[in-house]
């Protein structure tokens, strides 16, 4: 994925974040759709949604949390 204004690598910040996920490519698919709204992937392979809202507050039509 191309780095956007923040400067984040998407693809390698979403590789870290979906690591130990069951399902690794749907994963990365819906991370880099979050990352590309919000310039930021929380670090670790789940949780720390602290270390950016804007990825955090995305849900589905569902209501459920959009990004991995």
């Amino acid at each position: 994925g191309r780095a956007l204004l923040g400067g984040i690598n998407c693809g390698a910040a979403c590789s870290v974040r979906c690591s130990k996920s069951s399902r690794p490519n749907l994963c990365k698919r819906a991370c880099g759709t979050c990352c590309q709204r919000c310039s930021c992937v929380p670090p670790g392979t789940a949780g720390n949604y602290n270390s950016c809202p804007c990825y955090a507050s995305l849900t589905t039509h569902g209501g459920r949390r959009k990004c991995p």
